[in-house]
């Protein structure tokens, strides 16, 4: 299961729990963002940005799960 893969990667592997880390951040902040009723421009263009950037991190994190399946099927983990 993905999950499983997400959760050993989390532990073991500091790209992906640096990338996961950032992730994370980035929706705390989105999460502000979109609790205001109104958005400056300024805040506009961050929120675009910050969807942007989550959505490269998370391409990241998918590929270095996908790097592992491959690499390591025999951890018992389901693909």
């Amino acid at each position: 299961m993905a999950e499983d893969w997400k959760h050993l990667l989390i532990e073991t592997n500091d790209e992906y729990r640096q990338l996961a880390s950032k992730h994370h951040s980035l929706d705390d902040r989105l999460l502000e963002l979109e609790a205001k009723y109104y958005l400056s421009d300024s805040e506009q263009f961050e929120e675009i940005s910050l969807k942007k950037r989550k959505l490269q991190l998370k391409d990241r994190m998918e590929s270095i799960v996908r790097e592992h399946r491959t690499v390591s099927p025999a951890t018992g983990l389901s693909a």
